[in-house]
């Protein structure tokens, strides 16, 4: 019997069959298509934690899109193993003529997609990627000169000038429904087969609250209200689609907006500049720097024990939910790398290991920003004062109270390092390091 011929979708952070680049050119093509996610083992292998959150989060995306598959008579074919082998057994079980994916920019995604596309070749298919995940990736934003944007602020100017209502259109994907390959529905590989087990955890919707969008200026500063989106993990994983979210943003909100552009911002970064995905500081000078790099204190740091109760409430908070409140990873971030004098990499590393939206892009480059490192027209000498920052941001305590409810007892640790201490010695540490580049 000749094998079925057919082009395959392979979702991985597009977990949505709503305005999606690569299935809406995957549908409008003439072959029925197989849609594929892959657990790959060569990141799921990395995890420590056999009980991470997002791999749950990622299982139950993809149980709610076979459920819509399977009323159109189709379904989803999940496997585990390494992107390599599943490609092998699909190429035996299908005549593929094409696997349409949408782009990813992290260094990992790169030399993966370039490996897949080569054995697709091979095997006489085509390998066709798409943007999705940013509403401008790459060269779309620029320079007149043709050189990246490196300070965000002119950025962001620039991609306001070139947004239009192209840009913003969601792909139709739903009319071309009838092109889902028809099978029977394929089970999956259970969580426990892949060596994890469910997280048990509440994740947030991912509907848009248009007030809370409209309010998002007023609001997002204070960790103590529920003035953010938490949509952070449906962008990550594409359960959300970017283009719906910058319609409402760009009719409700400038400061949402802006949030939206600092994501294809890093990713820009991500792209253009090859030291960046490789772990190195963006502002090369910066890996002159003489971190203290003290085990003890990082595990203080991690276990929110430090003394200054608003890095503390941070640090709980992301142990126990995968969550942190945006402007508590500026102050935590910054009391890591400025109080501590701990190379950023160790923070960046551990919100890597701990947040439920963890993205390189964004991560490396929030994390880059508070050490002083990265795409930030101001120096180094920005330090965050927690006990200033509590008093502007939580006053009332009410966040801190929440997670650290012993602070005001003599169960609470005192302070690790004097504040003015330690601000004095990290400017004298930076110092040296930009000097010596000089």
């Amino acid at each position: 019997m000749p094998l079925p011929q057919v082009n395959i979708i392979w979702f991985r952070r597009d977990l949505r069959l709503t305005d999606n680049a690569a299935l809406y050119h995957a549908l409008k093509a003439e072959l029925p298509v197989v849609p594929v996610f892959i657990f790959d083992t060569n990141i799921l292998n990395d995890l420590q934690d056999k009980q991470d959150k997002r791999v749950t989060f990622i299982y139950h995306a993809l149980q709610h899109m076979q459920e819509q598959l399977e009323k159109l008579n189709s379904s989803l074919e999940v496997y585990h193993g390494t992107p390599e082998e599943v490609y092998r057994k699909l190429l035996k079980k299908y005549q593929v003529e094409a696997v349409y994916t949408n782009r990813d920019y992290e260094q990992y995604a790169i030399d993966r997609d370039v490996m897949i596309a080569e054995l697709l070749t091979q095997n006489g298919a085509a390998f066709r990627s798409y943007k999705d995940q940013v509403i401008f990736e790459y060269k779309e934003v620029e320079k007149d000169d043709g050189l990246p944007y490196t300070v965000f602020t002119p950025y962001s100017r620039k991609w306001k000038s070139t947004l239009n209502d192209f840009y913003l259109s969601s792909y139709p994907a739903r009319k071309y429904y009838r092109s889902f390959y028809q099978q029977k529905p394929v089970t999956f590989p259970s969580l426990e087969k892949m060596g994890f087990k469910e997280a048990g955890l509440d994740f947030p919707g991912n509907a848009m609250d248009g007030h809370l969008i409209e309010q998002y200026d007023r609001t997002r500063d204070y960790p103590g209200i529920n003035g953010t989106s938490r949509l952070g993990i449906h962008l990550r994983f594409g359960t959300i689609s970017i283009r719906t979210l910058a319609r409402k943003a760009n009719h409700k909100n400038e400061t949402f907006l802006n949030e939206l552009i600092w994501r294809d911002f890093y990713h820009m970064i991500l792209s253009r500049f090859a030291h960046v995905r490789a772990g190195n500081s963006f502002r090369e000078e910066y890996d002159n720097i003489r971190w203290r790099n003290n085990d003890k204190e990082f595990e203080r740091w991690c276990k929110g024990q430090t003394g200054y109760p608003i890095v503390d409430a941070g640090m709980r908070e992301l142990n126990t939910t995968g969550f942190m409140h945006n402007r508590v990873r500026m102050i935590t971030a910054s009391f890591l790398t400025k109080h501590l004098l701990i190379d950023w990499r160790w923070g960046e590393a551990y919100f890597a290991e701990k947040l439920l939206d963890y993205d390189y892009a964004a991560n490396n480059g929030g994390w880059q920003w508070a050490a002083g490192s990265g795409c930030d027209a101001a120096p180094y000498f920005r330090v965050f004062n927690p006990t200033l920052q509590t008093q502007r941001f939580d006053k009332d305590l009410t966040y801190i109270r929440k997670w650290v409810p012993e602070f005001d007892t003599l169960n609470y640790p005192a302070p690790m390092v004097v504040h003015e201490e330690a601000r004095k010695r990290a400017l004298e540490t930076y110092a040296k390091a930009v000097k010596k580049q000089d």
